[in-house]
């Protein structure tokens, strides 16, 4: 079979385009009304994965990329086609695991895509949902991709707004509507699925997000290893921007240092690209200042890179206590706080949704939205306690064993081939 025509801007690897058939007849009946799919037998053998890709800097490029390699490495039987989302005026070196560019303002290039996808032979398209990363108002070109295609969808709400405007409820509803199952991270949004926007339980599954599998090591044994300076280490990291909640814990560092006086506040990670290309550098330096002001500036050490995944995992197992100190309460996905929690760090975090649910019964310690004396307390408890802490280590590591790559893959493969096999569905469509 001859590899289907692609357009220049969309031009599909060679290793990609092996196998690639023309697309059957479209007999989905028209734009509107329900679509039904057949009932399909078998496992899934070939999935279309649409969301961000590394190198792109942001944690959904992040997560999607290690869905990616999960895959690969554990399901070799099946064949994972990664379709990466470009924001405009930005071009990425992507690996070649990644067939299909979709400029994200373009919705021919949505349509474009959609044609591949039947074209590749996909049993599934796994789209990867935030909705800053999809074109038009509220991310609706992405269902231009979907409205295309006649190939079963799942998708994974790395956000589930409990107050959406008009637009965004217009965008989940059709999401919802469309999808054959929704997975999120936190039974939370799970339930706010069902109250807000009347989708059956049925059809939502609830699935952690992954971290990476590797021994637990003491954070003294991997700071000598790596070079690092010997001291009680407190770490955050991730993209910063505001919101993260930075300022609580510069503001809780004093009384922290009044009972441990070693202790030192690692910062890792680069501005958010989206915030650079606003102000620069400015809201780092703002919180340098504030750091000076307090005169704690001799106990923060700034890593402003985006590290690559070794080199992070690295810091985190040198750390002997993590901190995510985030200000939004209804953050139902912190790709760094699994990190942290799967190496087995005590954490010490806000209580938005994420956090309260993994931290749940003792697995850590909450405190409030901007309350520095909690957080201070918190940590500087831990900090001083070395049984207190490195029991809560050893608990945090057991229970993230159960959280790897691995294991996710695992659950997410099982529920699409649970999918597939289903009867035929009816798809309600506005």
């Amino acid at each position: 079979m001859r590899p289907m025509p692609v357009s220049a801007s969309n031009a599909v690897p060679a290793a990609c385009r092996t196998g690639l058939h023309r697309a059957p007849p479209d007999s989905r009946g028209g734009d509107a009304g329900a679509r039904l799919f057949p009932r399909l037998s078998r496992s899934a053998r070939r999935i279309a994965l649409v969301g961000n890709a590394l190198p792109r800097l942001c944690g959904l490029a992040t997560y999607t990329s290690h869905v990616h390699d999960a895959l690969r490495a554990h399901f070799p039987g099946i064949a994972v086609d990664h379709y990466a989302m470009v924001d405009p005026g930005r071009c990425y070196d992507f690996p070649a695991t990644v067939c299909r560019t979709i400029d994200q303002e373009d919705r021919a290039s949505y349509a474009a895509a959609a044609r591949a996808i039947d074209a590749s032979g996909a049993d599934l398209i796994w789209v990867q949902h935030e909705f800053g990363i999809y074109g038009g108002f509220a991310g609706r070109h992405l269902l231009d991709l979907l409205d295309h295609s006649a190939v079963p969808v799942a998708v994974t709400l790395h956000t589930v707004l409990e107050t959406p405007d008009d637009t965004q409820r217009y965008v989940m509803d059709r999401l919802a509507g469309r999808a054959a199952l929704l997975i999120v991270m936190a039974e939370r949004a799970r339930d706010n699925l069902v109250s807000e926007y009347g989708v059956s339980p049925a059809r939502i599954a609830v699935i952690p997000h992954g971290v990476p599998d590797r021994p637990y090591v003491a954070p003294a044994d991997v700071r000598y290893a790596l070079g690092l300076e010997d001291r009680k280490t407190i770490l955050t990291f991730g993209l910063l921007s505001p919101g993260k909640g930075i300022e609580t814990m510069i503001a809780a560092m004093p009384a922290i240092l009044a009972r441990c006086p070693e202790a030192l506040y690692t910062i890792v990670g680069a501005t958010h690209p989206n915030l650079v290309a606003h102000e620069g550098e400015a809201y780092r330096e703002r919180l340098e200042a504030l750091a000076a002001e307090l005169g704690v500036a001799d106990h923060l050490r700034w890593d402003a890179r985006f590290l690559d995944e070794e080199a992070l995992l690295h810091r985190i197992a040198a750390a002997d206590v993590y901190v995510t100190p985030y200000g939004n309460p209804a953050q139902i996905t912190s790709g760094a706080l699994s990190y942290a929690f799967g190496l087995g760090k005590p954490i010490v975090s806000t209580p938005y949704v994420h956090a309260a649910e993994l931290l749940a019964g003792g697995r850590g310690r909450l405190v409030g939205f901007g309350d520095v004396a909690a957080i201070a307390e918190a940590v500087a408890d831990w900090l001083a306690d070395d049984d207190a802490r490195g029991a809560c280590a050893a608990s945090a590591y057991r229970d993230g064993r159960a959280m790897t790559w691995r294991r996710m893959a695992e659950r997410v493969v099982e529920r699409f081939d649970r999918l597939l096999a289903a009867e035929p569905i009816l798809y309600a469509e506005a």
